[in-house]
Formats: C-alpha cells, structure tokens, sequence
C-alpha cells in the first residue's frame, strides 16, 4: 500500500474523543504527526500540528517521536522537533522504500546528515518487510537496513525497526552488525519466544494498539514476559488505533488506551507503569528538554 492510500485508509470515521488522562505522564515513542495531522494532499500547518500535541499532553502524553519514512518526512520531523519542545525525531528510509530503490546514496547521505542534528534521537524506522515488499525487493531492502544500523552506530542514536514477517532475518542482521546500544522494535508483532530473544539480546519492545485488538494473545503474552524496563508504548498513528477505536483514525491523544491495556497484561501498578515507560524512553532517545545554557 502507498503512503497516501495508506493515510486515506488510516483517516475514515470520525475522529475519536480523548481518553481519560493518565494519572502520570507516558510517552508515544512512534507517531507520524505529518500523516495524522495532513494526510496525503497537504502538509499540516504547525497550529494545526501544535494543537494535535497539546491534546496529547492534555491526557498526560506530552513527549512524542516523531517519525520518518523518506527524505520528506524525516526533514519534516527533524524540523518538527527543532521547533516544538515536545518532540524528538526519527529519520529513515522506510523498508518498503527501500525496496523499490529509493534508498539510493544520496538518500542515505541525507539520513546521515539529519541523523546528526541535536534532536534527532534516533534512525527508523528501518528493518525489513516481507509482506508488502516481494523477494525482487528483498536484497536492497536488507542493504539499507544495515545502512541505517551503520549510521545509528556512527551518530549514537538508538534504532527503531519496522518488522513485519521477518523477525528471524531482522535478528540475523542485527547480530551480524551488531545492533546499537538501544535498539526499539516497532509495533512489536511477535510471539512470546520472539520476545524473549529479543529481551535476551537488551532490546525494547514498543507496543501500539494491536496489543489491545480481540485476536492479539500472543502479543499480550508477549508483553507479560518482558522487564518492566525494556517496554515502550506508541500509536503508529494514524494507523493502528487501539480498541473500542480500532479502524478510526489513530492520534497520539489516545495513547492511554495502550498504557492501560499493558498495564492490565503486566500487573504494573498504573502510576508505576507510567513512570517506567517514561524513564525508559529518556533512556533510549535521550532528554526532551534541553539543559541550561544549550
């Protein structure tokens, strides 16, 4: 599916009302503010963006990553994040891209320069996908996954990977080049042997609104066995939205849905729960606020 059928697909329905607040701040570690807030005809004007992430920190979301999936998205996200206190970014070729050919030395050069700026934390999402790109696609796919895990190394920026039906092959690339110190999977869509392989190896599960969907057991038993400290939540949005929402369009706002599912599956103490995602998501992207004098 393209990006703009993707984004038409992702905004049918009425946008969902906000949850309640949660009662200590999280964070949504993987939106696409562009899509969510734009869509495929138009960017987003920065009001219409500014209002999107006050309604996120209004239920008690105020820190997002904001994330890319060409050259476009990743300098609007890396500009993004200049701008807005709340946002850090993520720069990438997506998978996909990359499987047609897009992710050309010249795109990899400009992933590496944004990789640089201050407040982008990290490079993704990249990884591989073996369901929307075909084996013709697979080869270039994999050189630029191991491009971005190159650049996330060289620039010290955690990774954020994109899996989908290929978790053996992802492992294989990141033990073969060694996977950055903080390495997130993305809409995490293993089962609970592939969780723990990843847990073994000190990466971190990101769990979006799937972990909520009816026919998702084995993603809640994958959830239930991580460490507390190796967790993070997100949206996708606006794809991915969590239930009683689930094929309405998705928005960092509803993040709480998420929280209080893996809450639930974990047995953490709500409050609790919240205090450690936000913790362990300092620790992979780093501080949102910037430090006297900076």
């Amino acid at each position: 599916m393209s990006r703009s059928a993707s984004a038409r697909a992702n905004r049918r329905g009425q946008a969902p009302p906000s949850p309640e607040p949660l009662p200590s701040p999280a964070v949504d570690s993987h939106t696409h503010l562009d899509i969510a807030v734009g869509g495929e005809d138009r960017a987003p004007t920065d009001a219409e963006v500014d209002a999107e992430i006050a309604a996120a920190a209004a239920v008690g979301v105020p820190r997002l990553v904001q994330v890319g999936v060409d050259v476009a998205s990743s300098r609007w996200s890396a500009e993004l994040a200049a701008r807005h206190p709340n946002v850090l970014a993520a720069v990438a070729v997506h998978p996909n891209e990359a499987g047609v050919g897009a992710a050309t030395d010249d795109v990899l050069a400009e992933i590496d320069r944004l990789a640089a700026l201050p407040r982008v934390r990290a490079v993704g999402e990249t990884g591989l996908d073996r369901f929307r790109t075909g084996p013709d696609g697979w080869a270039a796919q994999e050189a630029s996954f191991r491009a971005h895990i190159r650049i996330a190394k060289e620039h010290g920026r955690a990774l954020v990977i994109h899996d989908r039906d290929a978790h053996e092959e992802i492992l294989r690339v990141l033990d073969d080049e060694a996977a950055p110190e903080h390495t997130v999977f993305h809409c995490f869509s293993g089962d609970a042997a592939f969780a723990r392989a990843c847990v073994e190896r000190g990466h971190v599960l990101s769990f979006a609104g799937t972990l909520t969907f009816g026919n998702a057991g084995y993603l809640r038993e994958a959830a239930a066995l991580a460490p507390v400290d190796q967790l993070l939540v997100e949206t996708d949005s606006p794809f991915l939205t969590p239930v009683p929402f689930r094929g309405r369009p998705n928005a960092s706002r509803l993040v709480p849905h998420t929280v209080r599912a893996l809450a639930e599956v974990t047995g953490v103490e709500l409050e609790d729960l919240c205090a450690h995602l936000t913790t362990t998501a300092e620790r992979v992207f780093g501080p949102w606020e910037e430090k006297q004098g900076e």
